[in-house]
């Protein structure tokens, strides 16, 4: 059977029927499917998400703070750990016999109802600030097609509502993270196609012999630190969005050992083709390397416009991924779960619930197109705690018992982990204050 095949969506009060025999289903209640999909479908969507348009502005994030040694030094470090925190959370999708869809609803298990409501707020602000800044990127993509044909100028606040109604309309017709299946394979191609033609243009630019490259990192000593404090920051944002369990939920059995097998998948092949991107645009551009990295490429024309184009289609697909979460919840909360999704009982529902989100989603992007520095800041305080302290607060919780050497491991994860949240949200605190004389409503950046 080909793992990206779909199979008919079952309507009704989806459950997680293929659990082991004889463990309790409370929480198990979803209006999304679950124990549906494969492995392979799963490292698709991670490849193909993480490699999204988001990764034209990493060089720039990452490296231009950090130079040479010290970005390819957190580079390394950032994925390995990145990696093995998220190894081992998808080992606790069960916890004594109890299975665990949510994120959320594992903590709040484990640790108490304020544990489950910090993680749950955390989750809802990273992805929707991640979706606005999907649709941002969006925004961005079309402008810098009509500037290359020459149109006549619009402002962005017209192509972020574009790209917001095309992302309802995607929410609508592929309302679950399951029903991705051949989108994925269109995805994939789409990320393909444009990270090949995209390196071609940049390595051909940075190999140009009379080039004149800078890679000096500049500031005074005490802004050097701080600027790379907010890379890091960014590093751990284009490795991790803190929803591994909600991932897991729609893998069909063994949950544990597919969604390992995904996660490989994402930081070996996924993890070339964003890092690969982003040293290269680095190598070619130096420390003058734009925000948005088409805007440095020297031609040829129709290659700006075919990577901005193919960068806006697949942004509508990957997109989706990073706020099925919030879909789900709110489905699962407000439509009839013994009628199907797309039912006559339950379209309308759907239709309001999409289109109340992304039209919040949508006036928050056009009106603050420099959240980037907002999206640091939050990712500071709250992704570096999901992605690498809470799987070392469970593993101690779960097993500290019985692995008292692997206990001190974990603390030290924890108190590390801890100081750097500390120090990356002081970084992008700072980074608003000193640009908050830039920030316009509604600039047409």
């Amino acid at each position: 059977m080909d793992p990206l095949k779909m199979e008919p969506e079952p309507n009704g009060n989806i459950e997680a029927l293929s659990i082991t025999a004889g463990a309790p289903k409370a929480g198990l209640v979803s209006a999304h499917t679950i124990d549906h999909d494969s492995w392979r479908q799963v490292g698709l969507l991670l490849v193909t998400g993480y490699s999204c348009g988001y990764i034209l502005s990493f060089s720039n994030l990452m490296l231009v703070p950090l130079g040479w040694i010290w970005g390819i030094i957190s580079l390394i470090m950032v994925a390995g750990f990145s990696a093995y925190s998220s190894w081992l959370l998808a080992g606790f999708h069960f916890v004594n016999g109890q299975r665990f869809l949510r994120y959320r609803d594992l903590m709040g298990s484990l640790f108490g109802k304020e544990m489950f409501y910090f993680t749950w707020v955390s989750q809802i602000l990273i992805l929707l600030l991640t979706n606005m800044g999907f649709i941002l990127l969006g925004g961005k993509a079309l402008k810098e097609i009509s500037s290359e044909l020459g149109g006549s100028p619009i402002r962005l606040q017209y192509y972020i509502i574009i790209t917001g109604v095309a992302y309802f309309v995607f929410s609508i017709l592929v309302p679950t993270i399951s029903s991705m299946g051949k989108w994925l394979i269109v995805s994939s191609v789409l990320t393909f196609s444009y990270i090949a033609i995209l390196l071609v243009v940049v390595i051909k630019d940075g190999s140009k012999s009379n080039r004149v490259i800078d890679y000096e990192t500049r500031g005074t000593s005490a802004s050097k630190i701080f600027n790379g404090l907010c890379a890091i920051s960014a590093i751990v944002t284009c490795n991790s969005a803190g929803i591994i369990p909600e991932i897991q939920s729609t893998l069909r059995m063994p949950a544990v050992e597919n969604m390992r097998k995904a996660l490989h998948l994402q930081f070996s092949v996924g993890l070339a083709f964003y890092y690969g991107v982003s040293v290269a645009g680095y190598w070619a551009y130096g420390s003058s390397v734009s925000a948005y990295l088409p805007e440095d490429l020297s031609g040829p024309r129709w290659a700006k416009i075919l990577i901005n184009s193919i960068v806006f289609t697949q942004s509508i697909i990957s997109q989706h991924a990073f706020i099925a979460p919030v879909h789900e919840a709110l489905d699962t909360k407000f439509l009839k779960l013994d009628k199907g999704i797309h039912s006559r009982e339950n379209i309308k529902c759907l239709l309001f619930l999409r289109a109340a989100l992304f039209t919040v989603s949508t006036l928050v992007a056009a009106a603050l197109p420099f959240m980037g520095d907002f999206v640091n800041l939050l990712g500071s305080f709250l992704l570096t705690p999901l992605t690498f302290v809470f799987p070392s607060m469970i593993f101690i919780k779960v097993k500290g018992e019985k692995a008292k050497m692997e206990k001190i491991w974990h603390w030290a994860i924890i108190v590390v982990f801890v100081l750097l949240t500390v120090a990356t949200t002081i970084a992008a605190v700072r980074l608003i204050v000193n640009n908050v004389a830039k920030y316009y409503l509604f600039a047409d950046t």
